[in-house]
């Protein structure tokens, strides 16, 4: 049986110095034995983080988590919840700014809701060759079907699991889709004409 839920002061102090935002996202977690086990993130903010997971660490375990969307991050378990546990995430101040900015990013598109947005108007451009490039360094050559200002449709015989960011090109992106052959990217940023065509050489409107 778990026990109940205790704050640790750290935990406290964290909750105080950063905005938590509750988002839905999926990930797994190492624990000091080296044992990995799924979970999901409840809420999150670039201080702390509460996951739902049938294990659970110890009150000041050390953990190191890959998040979708999120990436790598490392830090401490500060207590033990009902479904899982929460832990403070230990990072530079560089890396707690990105992390803000991931997350204000998550929490808009869960607001959205659009997986891809399909208002901008999709071309095949004329260098279909490209690269798609994961977080771990791996590159695998891939085919463009067809993109637009927020993403595009890559042929490419592996398929990254769907929330894992890659860069395409120079383009930061995230996989938001599978189909048979394939992936769909949204790329971080909405692109500009002029870099899609710098990039890729897309026809000219």
């Amino acid at each position: 049986m778990r026990s109940a839920a205790i704050d640790y002061a750290p935990y406290q102090a964290e909750r105080r110095n950063f905005q938590r935002v509750r988002v839905k996202i999926y990930g797994r977690f190492m624990l000091e034995d080296r044992t990995e086990h799924p979970c999901q993130v409840v809420d999150m903010s670039p201080g702390n983080v509460a996951l739902r997971t049938e294990r659970v660490g110890t009150p000041g375990e050390k953990v190191i988590a890959y998040i979708d969307h999120i990436g790598r991050i490392e830090g401490v378990v500060t207590r033990t919840l009902q479904d899982g546990f929460a832990m403070t995430v230990i990072a530079s101040d560089r890396k707690k700014e990105k992390l803000a900015a991931q997350l204000t990013w998550l929490a808009n598109k869960h607001e959205l809701d659009l997986p891809e947005d399909r208002r901008h108007e999709r071309v095949a451009p004329r260098n279909p060759t490209s690269v798609l490039q994961l977080t771990d360094g791996r590159q695998y050559q891939c085919r463009i079907i067809d993109l637009s200002l927020s993403g595009a449709a890559i042929e490419i015989d592996v398929k990254p699991a769907i929330g894992v960011q890659v860069m395409l090109g120079t383009m930061r992106g995230q996989v938001v889709r599978h189909f048979e052959d394939g992936v769909a990217i949204e790329f971080a940023v909405i692109q500009r004409p002029e870099t899609l065509d710098s990039e890729f050489n897309t026809p000219r409107a």
